[in-house]
């Protein structure tokens, strides 16, 4: 425990930010897709997140800004760290409203596939097609719904 409080206390202060809403965030996002389902929670959230900005030229949309970057690697230790066991559609969610707040245009994924006569399905975030929240390229397993289930507003 006392390594884990070392770990967190060395963060930088927006990291340590990130994490904190993250590891609140998930266990509400949880509840509320046990208790209202998918379409609700998605709807609640979508009404947080702030109207779309004018876009950024194409040059600087193609890469990752360093704060996509910081809120992946954060939801992913407070998944790791945080209270209960996140599923992937929890974990994406999450993932998907801090990029939304930030005004980071990202994707939710929802792919299915048929593995020994057993349905399963998976969820992931995608920002200009690439996979954010997998870096073992899970997804690439998964048939994806042709479109995206919700699009943040913001700079693409």
């Amino acid at each position: 425990m006392w390594e884990r409080l070392r770990r967190f206390s060395a963060l930088e202060r927006p990291a340590r930010g990130v994490f904190l809403r993250a590891a609140a965030l998930l266990p509400f996002i949880c509840l509320s897709l046990r208790l209202r389902g998918f379409r609700k929670t998605q709807a609640f959230l979508q009404k947080l997140l702030p109207t779309a900005k004018a876009p950024l030229d194409s040059s600087a949309a193609a890469s990752m800004p360093a704060s996509a970057d910081l809120t992946v690697r954060m939801v992913r230790a407070a998944v790791r760290h945080g209270i209960g066991h996140p599923t992937c559609l929890e974990e994406s969610l999450a993932l998907w409203w801090l990029l939304g707040r930030q005004g980071i245009a990202s994707e939710l994924r929802i792919g299915v596939r048929k593995e020994s006569e057993k349905f399963e399905a998976h969820a992931w975030v995608e920002r200009h097609g690439v996979a954010l929240n997998e870096p073992e390229a899970l997804h690439e397993h998964y048939a994806a719904f042709d479109a995206a289930l919700s699009s943040t507003p913001g700079r693409r």
